[in-house]
């Protein structure tokens, strides 16, 4: 999967070209490979350009510093989750109140890249660096992204209310998965439990 950023990121110029667009995933592979071995703070433009084998200037065609580097890689994250999810709701069928399968999805693709995808742990979809304006802050884009996905499987419409309710969810559940990669680096799992229990007893108040 050689997903590229989304239009919201701080690209500099979007690339056009397949050879383009190549090369920007190799950049971002690169970050997301450096953050897991020398973390965020010894990130640099440099490295990065070094590892993905292309000139320094490619790296700043795309980007201004390491930060926006960091929020591209964040949102190709939301990207590749958001495709994962709804493979996984396209399986579970449409079920209108059949909320439950349709969560476990949710934290289970979420865990499943906490676990697996390079520079995650550290970035994720941009909650441990923060990066844009608040109305753009992660777990909004979080939750506006999962409004889209599950508002057919709720039986209900897009609307503010379920924004809402899906937003304090995420923020809860944020908390607590990183609560559980801090006891244990594959995810404490009493800790993940308890935190889906969380989740369904609050769902189940507002949803059932």
């Amino acid at each position: 999967m050689n997903s590229v950023p989304h239009a919201t990121t701080t690209l500099r110029r979007a690339p056009v070209q397949r050879r383009s667009a190549e090369r920007l995933t190799r950049i971002l592979d690169a970050c997301a490979d450096l953050l897991d071995e020398v973390g965020y703070d010894a990130l640099s433009t440099r490295a990065v350009a070094q590892r993905a084998g292309v000139p320094i200037g490619s790296v700043y065609r795309f980007f201004g510093n390491k930060r926006q580097m960091a929020d591209a890689l964040a949102q190709r994250n939301l990207e590749r989750w958001s495709e994962r999810v709804a493979e996984r709701l396209e399986g579970i069928g449409s079920r209108p109140g059949d909320w439950r399968a349709a969560m476990d999805a949710v934290l289970d693709e979420y865990l499943a890249m906490k676990r697996t995808a390079p520079g995650f742990s550290l970035v994720d979809f941009g909650n441990q660096i923060p990066v844009g304006v608040r109305r753009s802050e992660p777990n909004h884009r979080v939750a506006e992204r999962l409004t889209g996905l599950l508002s057919r499987h709720l039986g209900r419409e897009p609307d503010e209310e379920l924004r809402c309710i899906l937003l304090v969810a995420v923020e809860a559940a944020d908390a607590l998965v990183q609560l559980a990669f801090r006891a244990d680096p594959q995810g404490d799992r009493r800790i993940i439990a308890e935190t889906r229990e969380l989740l369904r007893g609050y769902l189940g108040r507002v949803l059932d």
